[in-house]
């Protein structure tokens, strides 16, 4: 089953899909693997970087290797949700390295974020130092997971793309 990606035809999406998986491939490769020629394929990519569909490519670092395999998800209430308070705390947010992830949320809680250091102890003092003291927290709930089942960038809609 194809998803339908409003805009993009099935070249496109087999061009998302294929360098999602290697972001090094050469334009030749990714020619031979969609099944258009070099032109273009390379046409089409400069489109997608264009649009802003592609933001960029980077290495994937498995921060299990650097030692960093303890992670939290935290959830986060707020006593101010107004614009201005919401804004200085996503500012502050960025700021922390340790929060991998930031995301609001529409629940009995204002953001969930993911939280990834090298151990409980560690863990520990950036909730207390760190997530504690961003403006506007009123409280914070921790949950720590125990095994990363999937951990993936954009290839569900683009899985079965052919």
């Amino acid at each position: 089953m194809q998803m339908n990606l409003p805009g993009l035809d099935r070249f496109d999406q087999a061009i998302l899909k294929v360098l999602s998986e290697d972001g090094r491939m050469s334009i030749a490769d990714l020619a031979r693997r969609i099944g258009l020629s070099k032109s273009p394929t390379q046409a089409r990519l400069k489109r997608l970087e264009s649009e802003g569909i592609i933001t960029g490519y980077r290495a994937l670092v498995d921060p299990i290797r650097l030692g960093l395999d303890h992670v939290a998800f935290v959830e986060v209430r707020l006593t101010d949700t107004r614009e201005k308070a919401l804004a200085e705390f996503n500012a502050a947010v960025r700021r922390i390295g340790e929060i991998e992830q930031a995301h609001m949320i529409a629940s009995n809680f204002d953001y969930l974020l993911k939280v990834r250091t090298r151990s409980m102890s560690e863990y520990r003092a950036v909730l207390a130092e760190k997530i504690s003291s961003l403006p506007h927290v009123g409280s914070t709930s921790t949950f720590v997971a125990m095994e990363a089942v999937k951990e993936t960038g954009l290839l569900g809609p683009l899985e079965n793309v052919s």
